[in-house]
């Protein structure tokens, strides 16, 4: 079973989409805010990343930063953020994928079940 570490400030969406993950066969951590996020990360290291890129103390690019200088593991960015420059900038800290808010569930899921799949073939 896949683990995801969630990581987004609104409470009621990391409920729902928590739940929806479990659903399709996830394991899923969740975390509030950027502190949460590398601690969780390092208590048990995620097969894949949702980071909102708005959280309060780190914000997600800060996240992505810091996890980047030692791991490979897929993060996609889920956030509000829907500028071309604020995409451009998130796939340059390192995300490997970028979807806006507001998304469409299963299009999300597609997403997090691709980047998992390259990851497998890479490392196969």
């Amino acid at each position: 079973m896949p683990h995801i570490l969630l990581v987004d400030d609104e409470e009621a969406l990391r409920e729902s989409l928590s739940y929806t993950l479990q659903k399709e066969g996830f394991t899923v951590t969740i975390a509030a805010d950027g502190h949460s996020a590398i601690k969780q990360f390092h208590k048990q290291v995620p097969d894949a990343i949702i980071l909102d890129l708005m959280l309060p103390e780190v914000d997600g690019m800060e996240v992505c930063w810091r996890i980047r200088a030692f791991s490979d593991i897929p993060i996609v960015m889920l956030t509000a953020k829907d500028q071309d420059l604020d995409k451009i900038r998130g796939l340059e800290a390192g995300a490997d994928d970028y979807v806006t808010k507001p998304f469409n569930t299963r299009e999300l899921i597609a997403r997090i079940k691709a980047v998992l799949r390259r990851r497998e073939q890479k490392q196969s």
